[in-house]
């Protein structure tokens, strides 16, 4: 019989990890093994871990969702595992998730995941799935061609050994993105939506119509700067497509900035170019600490001294690719 371990990555949720893992102990088709990725939480998560029998778990430095996805898929691969089962530790799966899963067996390379529903309604999809906004609408469970990868994933091995691992370096925001595109782009491997398998999880909170706070927000810097590593991955025949395709994300992304944002629309603008430059130069060395350093000491900068460093950055990065031209990128991809 076929093995299936699943992978939960965590940080600092303990409360809400110890709701999945019920919830994957009491699945009506038993999983073989609970693997936890603890992305070096600093509350009592490593502890809870520790008091557990039935659970596997692997304490690393936080390295962002990226990184504890690399690891847990990298791990359930080199354990011979057959189908690794993916999910964040803020959502579950009701209990007979993956046995409607496992339904199709004779389909092995084929992307499947769990329908995505508020946690809170137990109705409407998270993400529009489809035509459908709820469960209700939906007549055929299988739903063609729509996923959302990492919220109750369903991967066989078959499917890693031809793909490979997430990218690790990605950190957050996008890396799930880029390894579905190469899933279903790049592989051109079939995916679906199975109706009747649902994984419980939050709505989505964030809007960017709703003012982010520059001081505190990193997570806006891999949104930008990992946007070109997905179009890079999604049109893998044409680098000049995908650099087309980032400038025309970083042109609307600005727009929304100009449009609905309340508070420092300058300096945000302004802030756009370093991801910008990072995602130019294949630069994946920002982590939260090192964003959250530079935004703070930028903050007592006048309005003209931020811009002026801000495009004294660009200027680093144009010169060299306006002397040598477009091979620089093609190194970097």
């Amino acid at each position: 019989m076929d093995k299936v371990i699943a992978v939960v990555v965590t940080y600092n949720r303990q409360f809400l990890l110890a709701q999945c893992i019920d919830a994957l102990r009491n699945q009506t088709r038993k999983v073989d093994k609970i693997l936890v990725i603890n992305n070096g939480s600093t509350d009592h998560t490593e502890v809870w871990l520790r008091s557990q029998t039935d659970i596997e778990f692997i304490t690393q430095e936080n390295v962002g969702g990226a990184g504890g996805f690399y690891k847990g898929i990298k791990t359930g691969f080199e354990k011979l595992y057959t189908w690794v089962w993916l999910m964040d530790d803020d959502g579950y799966p009701k209990t007979d998730a993956l046995e409607m899963l496992l339904e199709d067996d004779n389909e092995e390379l084929c992307l499947r995941n769990c329908a995505v529903i508020n946690k809170d309604d137990k109705k409407s999809f998270v993400w529009k799935t489809g035509n459908y906004s709820n469960l209700d609408e939906v007549k055929n469970p299988v739903i063609k061609n729509v996923a959302h990868p990492f919220n109750g994933t369903l991967l066989h091995r078959k499917i890693i050994e031809r793909v490979g691992f997430p990218k690790a370096n990605l950190f957050l925001w996008g890396d799930e993105t880029e390894y579905y595109q190469r899933i279903i782009s790049k592989n051109k491997i079939p995916y679906y939506t199975k109706a009747n398998s649902i994984h419980y999880h939050p709505a989505c909170a964030y809007s960017y119509k709703n003012d982010w706070n520059l001081a505190t927000n990193w997570k806006m810097y891999f949104y930008v700067r990992n946007r070109f590593s997905i179009l890079k991955t999604r049109f893998s025949k044409s680098l000049l497509v995908a650099v087309i395709m980032y400038c025309g994300f970083l042109t609307a992304f600005a727009g929304t900035v100009i449009v609905f944002q309340k508070t420092n629309k300058l300096k945000k603008l302004g802030f756009i170019l370093w991801p910008m430059k990072d995602a130019l130069t294949n630069n994946f060395t920002a982590t939260p600490s090192l964003i959250l350093q530079r935004i703070s000491s930028s903050s007592t900068d006048s309005l003209g001294n931020y811009f002026f460093n801000q495009f004294r950055h660009l200027r680093n990065l144009i010169l060299p690719i306006s002397s040598s031209g477009i091979v620089k990128l093609k190194k970097a991809q």
